[in-house]
């Protein structure tokens, strides 16, 4: 069984996160989804509700499963015997990053690949980051995130509900 992981905090999951996560589940036989404890990072959301919140978005996608992990990323793949790790790339500035990280990766592990993925096109300009700022200006974040995720930042900023319009739904993925 050919397993990846494909790690991040997810702080939140977006409709970017959730392109390059379907297309991975083709490629793969087993795709773990691994939300990232990154206290570094000051997500706004705890590790627990990422978790939820991941679990919410990929519960129809086949061989896709949610876990979270507070260990190095290498340790924690080999303890799942995974193949490969997926990175996502958004645009060039992310490439020098996280070629750095694969690089290091490999110089702990060199049997677990790297696979760069990016997202649709519509989904390029995408970030958890983006999202969580225009959501807390008060900006419509449901073409970007899954509704229940929409929901969860409008409680976090205190944001009145949105409402959706008819026959349109924001779970694009």
């Amino acid at each position: 069984m050919r397993t990846v992981i494909y790690p991040g905090t997810f702080d939140p999951i977006t409709n970017g996160h959730l392109d390059v996560i379907e297309r991975a589940s083709k490629l793969f036989d087993r795709v773990i989804v691994a939300v990232a404890q990154s206290d570094s990072k000051q997500p706004l959301f705890t590790l627990e509700e990422r978790r939820d919140m991941v679990e919410k978005a990929v519960a129809n996608m086949k061989r896709v499963e949610v876990d979270s992990f507070t260990c190095l990323l290498i340790s924690y793949a080999e303890k799942k015997g995974a193949h490969a790790i997926i990175r996502g790339l958004r645009a060039v500035s992310d490439f020098e990053f996280e070629f750095q990280l694969a690089l290091t990766n490999r110089r702990m592990n060199s049997s677990i690949e790297t696979i760069f993925m990016m997202p649709r096109e519509t989904f390029t300009f995408l970030s958890s980051r983006i999202v969580k700022e225009v959501c807390r200006l008060g900006g419509d974040v449901r073409s970007f995130v899954p509704a229940h995720v929409n929901r969860a930042l409008q409680r976090k900023f205190g944001v009145p509900p949105t409402r959706s319009a008819p026959g349109k739904s924001s779970q694009t993925a």
